[in-house]
This record gives C-alpha cells, sequence and structure tokens, in this order.
C-alpha cells in the first residue's frame, strides 16, 4: 500500500514537473521573441527623429553620395540611406543608417563598416588619439532591417534615439 501511495505521489510530481517545463518554455519564447523583434518603421521617420537630434553646424549631410564614396556601395540598392560626416577633416564623426531591402544585404555592410573604422583607426592613432578612441567605441546596432552607427561623443545619444524607434 505505501509503495501505491509513494507510486502515485512520484507520478503526481512528475506532472507538475512538466507542467512547470513546459510553462517555462513557453515563457522563454516570448522573451526571446519580444526582445529580438522590431517594429517595422518607415526609413524617413527613424531618419527624422535621427536628424532632430544632430548638430547640423558640425556634419555634413553626405546621405545622397557618402555610401559610395565611403563604403563602396550604392545608395538606391537600399530602402533608405541617411550619412552625416564631421565638417572637419580632422574629427572622425560620422553617423550612419542603412534600412535594407533583405537580410542579405547586411553581412557585407557590416564587414564594409567594420573594415572601415578599423581603417580610420589606424589613420587617426599616430596624430589624433582622441579621435580614434571615438572609433574604437563606435555604436554599430543591427536590427531587424536598420543598421546603425555612431563615431561621435554623443554615441550613445543617437543610439538612445535609435533604439527607441524600433
Amino acid at each position: 500500500m505505501r509503495k501505491e501511495s509513494n507510486d502515485v505521489l512520484n507520478s503526481r510530481m512528475t506532472c507538475i514537473c512538466k507542467y512547470f517545463l513546459i510553462l517555462f518554455i513557453v515563457l522563454y519564447i516570448i522573451f526571446v521573441y519580444s526582445y529580438t523583434s522590431t517594429k517595422d518603421v518607415p526609413f524617413d521617420k527613424a531618419e527624422k527623429a535621427l536628424k532632430n537630434s544632430i548638430n547640423d553646424e558640425n556634419m555634413l549631410d553626405v546621405s545622397s553620395r557618402g555610401l559610395k564614396r565611403y563604403y563602396g556601395f550604392n545608395t538606391a540598392e537600399y530602402e533608405g540611406v541617411m550619412m552625416y560626416i564631421s565638417n572637419n577633416g580632422m574629427s572622425a564623426e560620422e553617423i550612419l543608417l542603412i534600412k535594407v531591402n533583405d537580410d542579405t544585404q547586411i553581412n557585407e555592410l557590416e564587414e564594409a563598416i567594420r573594415q572601415r573604422i578599423k581603417n580610420r583607426i589606424n589613420d587617426f592613432k599616430n596624430y589624433a588619439p582622441d579621435q580614434a578612441e571615438l572609433l574604437k567605441n563606435a555604436e554599430i546596432i543591427i536590427k531587424g532591417k536598420y543598421i546603425f552607427v555612431a563615431v561621435s561623443k554623443n554615441a550613445g545619444t543617437y543610439k538612445k534615439i535609435f533604439l527607441q524607434l524600433l
């Protein structure tokens, strides 16, 4: 009799453990999905939010030609491109926002961005170490179909604005 009671108790505990495990897995999937999912924000809305935070007197809008000149990519291949660079040749400041048409474009762009930053660190390290440090602390974020890059003293602010959009 006592053995039967232990078997029933073990069976119930096993059943309860299974339900808790299933509940945990479902909650985990919901958490991961909500953390990694992004809203499909139109490019012009994201661009406008970032442009409003950029100090226009120190930065030049090179969106139409900058991606080709500095990265070798054609702007027309993407849903949207916004690029600002410093108007001072001694500054490494740069803000880049790209919305790709499809996910296959992301890896190539990310590689080019990382290579450009690496090259610019080498360019600046001997005569402008503070600018090389800005480059080392560049914010590079890939979220959904967006690629965001900020090389600036205000990179954290730009990053925050970008993340709030998505």
